[in-house]
């Protein structure tokens, strides 16, 4: 996404969210006595969340916290974060909102990226959630697609920060967005300014 800052744009997690207008089914109530989750160290890259218990398809595990705070202030925030640390616990919410989970965040932000994920995140009422897309198993390492967005213009050197090490056999080697969010809305407007032209020759 766009930052202020001349750093590159990738450090935010959003593209892999989807949004939801109703709830998905809720993990059972012994949660609240045995909780799903536990952080330890990661094979993938430093600490990471792993299931304590079975996790059902479709179970809510976990809500992504921390301090609510627009764009504007998140681009100030790490604007001076080290060339070579491309590690942030920022969370686009919406074109106004970022959750940084550096400030008051849980267990969530520890949620590794897998190219092979098991869960995924939803955003409800501006709200950002963790859900399992299959069932895990114990002692299984919880892990989403970052699809961490960049424009074309992102430094190189500073793009392969993000290089993938979840070993699934699926890797596609980064956590970045497939394409970037520039070449992204050029195809949009293409795609729209063909459709809107070919409505028009079709009137004449």
């Amino acid at each position: 996404m766009k930052t202020s800052s001349s750093k590159t744009s990738v450090s935010r997690k959003s593209a892999g969210a989807k949004t939801a207008k109703a709830p998905v089914r809720k993990a059972a109530a012994v949660a609240k006595a045995e909780p799903m989750i536990k952080v330890r160290r990661s094979k993938i890259h430093g600490r990471g969340v792993y299931a304590t218990r079975t996790i059902r398809k479709g179970s809510r595990i976990v809500e992504y916290i921390g301090e609510r705070i627009s764009h504007e202030v998140a681009d100030a925030r790490y604007e001076l974060k080290a060339d070579d640390d491309g590690h942030t616990f920022l969370f686009i919410v919406n074109d106004d909102i970022c959750i940084d989970a550096g400030v008051g965040g849980n267990a969530a932000r520890y949620i590794n990226h897998k190219c092979d994920a098991n869960c995924e995140t939803s955003i409800i009422d501006d709200r950002v959630y963790i859900e399992a897309i299959r069932t895990i198993r114990p002692g299984e390492e919880l892990g989403y697609d970052y699809q961490l967005t960049w424009v074309s213009t992102d430094d190189p050197e500073e793009l392969a920060l993000y290089d993938c090490r979840c070993g699934s056999p699926n890797c596609r080697g980064t956590m970045l967005d497939i394409s970037p969010t520039d070449l992204k809305k050029k195809r949009k407007k293409a795609k729209k300014d063909a459709k809107s032209g070919g409505k028009a020759r079709g009137r004449k």
